[in-house]
Formats: C-alpha cells, structure tokens, sequence
C-alpha cells in the first residue's frame, strides 16, 4: 500500500487532490485544489484560498479526486 507521502511524491503538478494534514492544535483539516510540487518536506496545492505549503510529516492522507462539478445554471424568474 502507498503512503501519502509516496503517493504527493508521484504525483504530477495539475493533479486534483484532497490532503489531510495536522494543524498546530493537533485537528485534523484538508486541503482540496490542484498539486503543484512536492521536496523532501513539504508539497503545495493550490486551492481556492492561494497556494498552501504543507509538512508532509503532518499529513494523514492524501488522494486524487474527481474534477469539480460544472457550476449549475442559475434559476431565472420568469415574470
């Protein structure tokens, strides 16, 4: 079975993917968008609130996911 780690380390930029990393208080949060690079330490995605660096010792899990869901057409009133 892959780690996640192994599994950011193979991954290729542009991939869409979820991490989930520990945070300073010790909860658990995630991190969806694009995989952008990935060293040693850490990797970066780039999701909807900028590019977030991440520890790769801190992270749980790590997987790609399916593209977002085009946007749904909005209700006109008809009047």
């Amino acid at each position: 079975m892959v780690t996640p780690t192994e599994f950011l380390s193979a991954t290729t930029s542009g991939t869409r993917v979820v991490v989930r990393h520990l945070i300073d208080d010790g909860r658990a949060t995630d991190s969806l968008g694009y995989f952008h690079l990935a060293d040693d330490t850490h990797c970066v995605v780039a999701t909807k609130r900028g590019l977030e660096m991440i520890e790769l010792a801190k992270v749980i899990a790590a997987k790609e996911v399916p593209p977002p869901p085009a946007p749904r057409p909005r209700a006109t009133s008809s009047g």
